[in-house]
């Protein structure tokens, strides 16, 4: 049998998936791309807001992200991609600080003009490190303390890590760090602002279009499907089971979060694999969108170092997507992290939303609940990985051991953080390589 029009399941439909699936339409298969809720995107999902679908969780991506970029001009979309200098800014000590330009580093005076400038030397310094290798068994907190001194990291860094790793924050990994500075630093303008992207009509939109390429292609879509397990023949992948019905198909690709995979492989699996893979372990995230008669500030992206807030960051979205020209609607979100079996993971939702808004209002005095029109809350169990020191020893093979079955997860971006622009980068890499392996069968 030739391999050309082989069927592949892909399990999961978020941007690995959609990118896998993509992909392997144009290498001449048909995909069958299986989704447990009734929307694609996954983080990046939409919901209806209104006249217009909006992301769940909060995204955007950055002028250096090439992978998303290129595929929006694939689809015929880079004119849907619209880019903004946006504002940052830092909550400390009761007070909104700018931050982001170099000159906003300068004027802030609650660290010394010496840490200042060692804050300032830190880019610098990230960008002479070719390797993330020499940094995987450091720690992020024991690196900025070395280069930017004790009170720079308790001043900037502690709280942030603090407020999205909890208890894990010292431990947190300093590659995992040094990428996410060096890929912020590389979208900045020429004059020092952060540049960031966003497609119209939300990252839905841009999945929508994805989906529509699949199924021109030959691909398939089965939404609100569970996969629960693989069924296997003579040694190798022979379909996938979901909703207690065998879908046949040649080989997998399987995006979820590791333990998720070692739970749809198993028993397959050798027992030292699926530990491997059960031992990557995740923060929750619970996120609040306020819809908002007026804006918060000028400030797209806030960074709320103060550990006694539920939030580690507040974004308005309205700064990065003008939609509505008028200023009608401001739209805010509220992130937090959080172990998935923190009591606030499961709370009901009117208590999240009540429980932040004296935050708000401690934040932004002049803040009234009457701003208010609408308020939404979504939670995703499988955020965030948990990228401690040494991280780079876990990180799993695109390849198991079990012939045919293939893995593209978030979990394996490091040392970059996960995000849209890899996910694709990793789904199309993966749909090559079964395409190599369905051709070796031959």
């Amino acid at each position: 049998m030739t391999p050309a029009g082989q069927k592949v399941a892909v399990i999961g439909a978020g941007f690995s998936g959609l990118a896998a699936a993509f992909e392997l339409t144009r290498l001449g298969h048909r995909p069958i791309l299986i989704e447990s809720e009734g929307e694609v995107g996954g983080l990046a999902a939409g919901f209806q807001m209104g006249e217009s679908r909006i992301e769940r969780f909060y995204h955007h991506w950055f002028t250096s992200d090439r992978h998303v970029q290129e595929l929006a001009e694939e689809l015929g979309l880079a004119d849907r991609v619209s880019y903004s200098t946006t504002r940052t800014g830092m909550y400390f000590a009761n007070r909104l600080y700018g931050f982001s330009r170099p000159l906003d580093l300068l004027r802030f005076s609650p660290l010394p003009m010496r840490d200042r400038l060692r804050l300032g030397l830190l880019l610098l310094r990230a960008r002479r490190i070719a390797d993330w290798r020499e940094l995987d068994g450091l720690s992020a907190a024991s690196w900025l303390r070395r280069l930017c001194g004790e009170r720079a990291y308790r001043v900037i860094w502690e709280p942030l890590l603090r407020g999205k790793f909890g208890r894990h924050a010292e431990d947190v990994s300093a590659a995992w760090l040094w990428s996410k500075l060096r890929l912020r630093g590389g979208s900045r303008g020429r004059g020092g602002g952060e540049r960031l992207a966003y497609f119209r009509g939300g990252f839905a939109a841009l999945a929508d279009q994805i989906v529509a390429r699949i199924v021109e292609g030959g691909g398939e879509i089965r939404l609100r499907s569970m996969a629960t397990s693989v069924r296997m023949e003579a040694g190798r992948i022979a379909g996938v089971v979901v909703d207690s019905a065998i879908i046949p198909a040649a080989a997998v690709i399987l995006t979820p979060a590791p333990p998720l995979i070692a739970a749809i492989m198993a028993p397959h699996l050798p027992d030292e694999e699926a530990r491997r893979l059960s031992a990557i372990d995740y923060l929750a995230n619970v996120c609040i969108i306020l819809e908002l008669t007026q804006s918060l500030s000028g400030l797209y992206w806030m960074n709320v170092n103060d550990p006694s807030f539920p939030f580690v960051g507040i974004i308005e979205h309205t700064h990065l997507d003008q939609a509505d020209p008028a200023g009608r609607r401001h739209i805010i979100y509220l992130s937090r992290y959080l172990p998935a079996e923190d009591p606030a993971f499961s709370s009901a939702d009117e208590e999240i939303v009540a429980g932040a808004l004296p935050y708000l209002r401690r934040m932004f005095p002049e803040f009234r609940d009457a701003w208010i029109s609408a308020s939404h809350v979504w939670r995703a169990r499988y955020a965030q990985p948990l990228v401690l020191r040494g991280y780079g020893r876990l990180i799993p093979n695109h390849r198991t051991s079990v012939p045919g079955a293939y893995i593209a997860s978030m979990a394996q971006v490091y040392p970059e953080d996960r995000g849209t622009n890899y996910a694709i980068r990793d789904g199309r890499k993966v749909a090559r390589l079964v395409d190599a392996w369905l051709r070796g069968q031959r």
